[in-house]
């Protein structure tokens, strides 16, 4: 158990399991997690440092040649259940050099030409490596799925594709974190309300976000679909109750700490002779 302020793993507590259902999550609790708003923000900032030693340690391998282990936490959400957030305050607390961002956004012209796991393939991280998918491979079986932009048949293909993949990636060393900012559509309506309010979040805003809004049960139907199709041993997925943002950068904080405390990566080992360097620089 994390000696964090958290009350239970994350990893145990926001994991989707067998009889998982979504409908039954509350998208304003916080699970494992017994403080408030202030408690969170200090253990925040606290889980930054433990994070980006960690994560150090992890990339000082790669530019040895010695990684063998990666990270890819995917984020899925609804708009506005903040994904950017968590991108600036718990992956952007740690050293740009090591981490690998992909915001995944409509297929190119010459993305559509390839299966639709080609472009996510070529962006996953090296070892060594902390990889962030904002949105990702499941766009092409949730919208496509609400939007029925491709057959039922292809929508089953793709969840089969997808584990395979996934298999894949994880028996090459990559640790995969799946998680999704559980959003309820009232805080979403204050969120987007709130990018019409400020002339410094128009930029943010989408007409199309609306749109979705009025097919959220689908969306929520397709999720737990996913869920049941997708969540397996070497990629579950965690549902993160996201109506708190400080929570939910809490939470996925702590699913990388997690991980990266079973990776325990180590610092790398001098590959020369320490003693003889010390005397030529002295000389130097």
């Amino acid at each position: 158990m994390s000696e964090r302020g958290w009350t239970a793993d994350a990893t145990e507590i926001l994991r989707v399991g067998q009889d998982f259902r979504l409908a039954d999550v509350d998208p304003g609790s916080h699970p494992g997690y017994d403080g408030d708003k202030r408690d969170g923000e200090e253990d925040l900032t606290v889980g930054l440092d433990a994070l980006g030693e960690l994560q150090e340690r992890l990339f000082a391998q790669s530019r040895t040649g010695a990684a063998t282990d990666s990270v890819l936490l995917v984020l899925q959400a609804m708009d506005s259940a903040g994904k950017g957030g968590i991108v600036r305050h718990v992956v952007g607390g740690v050293d740009p050099q090591g981490v690998e961002l992909a915001a995944f956004k409509a297929p190119t012209a010459e993305e559509r030409e390839h299966d639709f796991l080609w472009r996510v393939e070529k962006r996953l991280p090296q070892p060594g490596f902390i990889g962030v998918f904002d949105r990702s491979h499941y766009e092409d079986v949730l919208i496509g799925r609400v939007r029925e932009l491709a057959l039922a048949e292809e929508i089953e293909r793709r969840y089969g594709a997808i584990n395979e993949f996934e298999a894949q990636v994880a028996a090459s060393g990559t640790r995969i974190i799946k998680v999704m900012l559980h959003i309820s559509p009232e805080e979403q309506k204050e969120r987007l309300m709130e990018r019409l309010e400020r002339p410094d979040k128009y930029w943010k805003y989408n007409p199309g976000d609306v749109d979705e809004r009025m097919l959220w049960p689908k969306y929520m139907q397709a999720y737990q679909t996913l869920f049941e199709r997708t969540s397996t041993e070497h990629a579950p997925w965690y549902v993160v109750p996201a109506d708190s943002k400080w929570y939910a950068r809490l939470a996925v904080q702590e699913l990388l700490l997690e991980t990266m405390e079973v990776i325990d990566p180590q610092w790398p080992g001098a590959d020369f002779d320490i003693e003889a360097e010390k005397k030529r620089l002295a000389a130097s």
